[in-house]
């Protein structure tokens, strides 16, 4: 199994955990953008940007593949850049954007039958802007899409018996938030059955796993991140996740700091979603020999 490299994972968290509000701290989250891109130019990969407008102004999303981007259906990774006002945003998702950092550092120079690209999206604390603009280009341009990860949030956990849920999944999952969420809408239950038993393999990391009916909009907290665009798009993408809010007392907050997450549990989170990325392409591999 491939490799994480827990210093350069506090490294990348310790940059970007900074203010990253697209308005009030646009010099720091183009800072961000400008670190991540450096990153990912250092593992070979081509980065590229994907343009939109929002109230009259321009932004970015980035993205990341590596220059002999093969044909086929392809697997995105993605993790939102920005952050609300006021909060360095180490959780809410510098997190995301660490570990999304290691994922790729990890995969690049192989050999891949699945096309795997990784995008850094922007504005997805004002309604999934960023990510709604690109799952609509990529419809519009009938772009296959294997599947979606949404690494949102992966890197605080409690031990005190502390974790929420909305009243109607009260009592059927853990009380203790010291595991790793993946979200489903029903048409990626076989996406997220892969992903997860993969995700299973790393010692020490309990995976436990949600198929939401009518792509979420009976819970709404299921669709807050930058998968539910896809969900939308009619392609398949999942939700990975400690749980946010129902877990993390210091979201959208000043006090979501570096200091307050767990980054051996980030670690394995990502050495987790490194087997899951490696169980897709032997799904795929076999599914092709068949």
């Amino acid at each position: 199994m491939s490799t994480v490299d827990p210093e350069r994972l506090r490294r990348h968290l310790t940059t970007l955990a900074v203010t990253r509000h697209p308005w009030q701290n646009r010099q720091q989250l183009e800072a961000a953008q400008a670190y991540v891109t450096r990153e990912w130019e250092s593992c070979g990969y081509a980065v590229s940007t994907h343009g939109f407008s929002y109230m009259s102004e321009r932004f970015v999303n980035l993205i990341a593949r590596p220059a002999d981007f093969p044909a086929g259906p392809r697997l995105i990774i993605g993790a939102h850049l920005d952050a609300v006002v006021g909060t360095p945003g180490a959780d809410d998702n510098a997190s995301g954007v660490a570990a999304m950092l290691e994922i790729s550092r990890a995969l690049a120079g192989r050999a891949w039958r699945v096309p795997v690209e990784f995008v850094a999206f922007n504005l997805e604390e004002t309604g999934m802007i960023g990510s709604g603009a690109y799952a609509a280009e990529l419809r519009a341009n009938r772009t296959p899409v294997l599947g979606m990860l949404s690494l949102e949030m992966l890197g605080f956990t409690e031990s005190e018996g502390t974790q929420q849920y909305p009243w109607f999944l009260r009592g059927k999952f853990p009380a203790v938030g010291n595991f790793i969420g993946v979200a489903a809408n029903s048409g990626s239950r076989r996406l997220m059955d892969t992903l997860a038993a993969a995700m299973r393999t790393v010692e020490g990391l309990p995976v436990v796993t949600l198929v939401v009916p009518a792509d979420g909009r009976l819970f709404r907290e299921s669709r807050l991140s930058d998968h539910s665009p896809f969900w939308d798009a009619g392609y398949p993408a999942l939700l990975v996740t400690d749980t946010s809010f129902f877990r993390n007392p210091h979201y959208h907050r000043a006090s979501d700091t570096v200091e307050t997450l767990n980054l051996g549990f980030l670690e394995r989170v990502a050495r987790g979603l490194i087997a899951a990325v490696e169980a897709l392409d032997a799904r795929e591999r076999a599914r092709e020999a068949t």
